[in-house]
C-alpha cells in the first residue's frame, strides 16, 4: 500500500510563505503525478497545483505565480513553495499521487494551513 504523508502546514501571517512536502512511499514516484489540493470549510476541493512525471507544473488560476510546485524524485517527494499568502489561501492541503494514470491513485490525510493576524 503507498503511503503519502504531507508535512510544513501551520500558521502564518499574511504575505509570508510556507513550503508543503508530500513524501509517497513508491518506487514508482518517479512516474507518478502528483496534485495538490485545498479544501476550505463550506468550500468545494480545488486544485491548487500539479507536476508530472518531466517535472512541468501546472497551477490554479487563484495562485498567481506565487506558489511553486518542485518535485525530488531522489527523495520521492513534491514540495510546494506558497509565497505572499492570503487569508483566502487558508484551507487543509492534501496531496495525491497516481501513477500508472489508470488507476484511483492515493491520497494524504491532509494537512492544515491558516493565514492570519
Amino acid at each position: 500500500q503507498v503511503q503519502v504523508v504531507e508535512s510544513g502546514g501551520g500558521l502564518v501571517q499574511p504575505g509570508g510563505s510556507l513550503r508543503l512536502s508530500c513524501v509517497v512511499s513508491d518506487d514508482r514516484f518517479a512516474f507518478g503525478v502528483i496534485r495538490w489540493h485545498r479544501q476550505a470549510p463550506g468550500k468545494e476541493l480545488e486544485v491548487v497545483a500539479a507536476i508530472n512525471s518531466a517535472g512541468t507544473g501546472v497551477y490554479g488560476d487563484f495562485v498567481s505565480g506565487r506558489f511553486i510546485i518542485s518535485r525530488d524524485n531522489a527523495k520521492k517527494t513534491v514540495y510546494l513553495d506558497m509565497n505572499n499568502l492570503q487569508p483566502q489561501d487558508s484551507a487543509v492541503y492534501k496531496c495525491h499521487y497516481r501513477f500508472p494514470a489508470s488507476t484511483p491513485g492515493f491520497w494524504g490525510q491532509g494537512i492544515q494551513v491558516t493565514v492570519s493576524s
